[in-house]
């Protein structure tokens, strides 16, 4: 997806696009470190609206994108002594 097909709705922050995806926070943070999906700087005065000042907002239409191919890795169990 191209920078300029974003509309300035595209963007949410992190708990927006889990609510909307259902992919969890850690796993959207994880794509942004990794590259696979942009990060953004939030509007400056919009807050996240969890009581943070979460800046941080991910293009929901990436996320979709990768989410139709996500499964969720299962872990492993600790192993009894």
């Amino acid at each position: 997806m191209e920078l300029h097909e974003l509309y300035p709705d595209d963007l949410v922050f992190e708990h927006q696009a889990t609510e909307a995806t259902g992919i969890p926070g850690t796993v959207i943070r994880q794509w942004a470190r990794r590259g696979k999906i942009r990060r953004f700087r939030g509007r400056p005065g919009e807050y996240a609206g969890t009581g943070h000042e979460y800046k941080t907002m991910y293009a929901l239409p990436e996320i979709e994108a990768r989410a139709a191919t996500y499964r969720p890795m299962p872990q492993r169990s600790p192993k009894a002594a």
